[in-house]
């Protein structure tokens, strides 16, 4: 239950809360505002600065980066972009990093059919389809799907373990390996975190959405589940199907929906220096690390184009608890206010190095 109303805007200990607060509406009004700010100060730009503000990426973008990269992809054609799912406040072990996303998962939704005989609920049947379903979906959320290495998420784990003292400088640079990654995952506080580097070590296929028959006296013959599918880069939809198929076992359909691939940014331009160094001007003791995102952004249709996309959103958050990876999508949804402020002058000071004339 959210304590104070979630569509209200309110602001109360320090936060502004309500739905959209971290994902996303606080980058777009941050976006707006850094375009306000250069034009009020009258800054020269040696680039053009384009503000592309979509409404539906959560549904798939169909009308929205989608719809532009498809049918208009003169206007918002460019060599970088940044957008969410980036830049904002860890804490780990007494460090402060700063994620900057280069890479994010591709989404492969999938539906999981069972088949078995229909009949009178009142008897019993051992091919029961919503049985047979029950066990798959619960041999899935029991067990867990292979890792795999990634030069994103080992460059990220390498940068968070030269923030931390031993073992955990050591356990962190080896999380690519099962065993390690079983100790480690198990013995972080920081919860958001651990699930966070979960879905960064490998592809991962969630329940979202179970259904079978329409009368509770009736047995129905199907029974199914939709699957929340996520892959690394590198990796395809028919890698997770295999890896699915290997829990679940071959007596269960398995249909791909829906097959938007992973995708990549390079971290050797000069727009990734002014973001590293930017942070690290607003905070000197922060240590910018690249990152993956388990979810997908516009960077999906953006990066069609040839753009290299950067999640760049700068949230900072004190040191209480509150995490970012536990607040989007989730019950009582805030941002800090002072944390947005300092956002907004970040974004600001990065987009007006990069861009304006020197």
């Amino acid at each position: 239950m959210w304590k104070h109303e979630p569509f209200g805007g309110e602001i109360h200990d320090g936060y502004l809360w309500g739905r959209g607060a971290i994902d996303m509406k606080q980058m777009a009004v941050m976006s707006a505002l850094v375009v306000m700010k250069l034009r009020r100060d009258k800054v020269q730009l040696d680039r053009d600065v384009i503000f592309a503000g979509v409404a539906d990426e959560e549904a798939g973008c169909a009308m929205g980066s989608k719809f532009l990269v498809d049918n208009h992809p003169d206007l918002v054609r460019a060599e970088y972009a940044l957008g969410e799912a980036g830049a904002f406040t860890v804490h780990v072990g007494g460090a402060t990093i700063y994620p900057i996303q280069v890479a994010e998962k591709g989404a492969v939704w999938i539906r999981m059919r069972t088949h078995g005989g229909a009949g009178h609920g009142s008897m019993p049947r051992a091919d029961n389809a919503v049985v047979a379903l029950a066990r798959a979906v619960e041999r899935l959320g029991r067990g867990s799907l292979p890792q795999h290495r990634t030069p994103v998420v080992t460059r990220f784990l390498a940068g968070m373990a030269e923030t931390q003292g031993f073992p955990w400088s050591q356990l962190l640079r080896r999380l690519y390996m099962p065993s390690v990654a079983r100790y480690v995952l198990k013995r972080l506080p920081d919860r958001g975190l651990v699930n966070v580097l979960t879905a960064a070590l490998a592809n991962t296929a969630v329940p979202t959405m179970l259904s079978a028959g329409s009368s509770v006296n009736v047995i129905p013959g199907v029974a199914e589940v939709h699957l929340d599918g996520r892959i690394l880069p590198q990796q395809t939809a028919a890698n997770l199907v295999a890896e699915i198929r290997a829990v679940v076992g071959e007596d269960v359909d398995i249909e791909v929906l829906r097959d938007t691939p992973p995708c990549e940014s390079r971290m050797d331009t000069p727009l990734w220096d002014v973001l590293v160094r930017t942070l690290v001007r607003h905070e000197p003791a922060a240590r910018p690390v690249p990152s993956l995102a388990p979810g997908q952004t516009d960077a999906q249709n953006w990066s069609r184009l040839g753009t290299q996309c950067y999640g760049f959103m700068p949230t900072r958050f004190p040191n209480d608890g509150t995490t970012f990876a536990e607040l989007f999508h989730g019950h009582n949804e805030r941002i800090p206010v002072d944390g947005l402020r300092w956002g907004v002058n970040v974004l600001y000071d990065a987009v007006r190095e990069f861009a304006a004339k020197q």
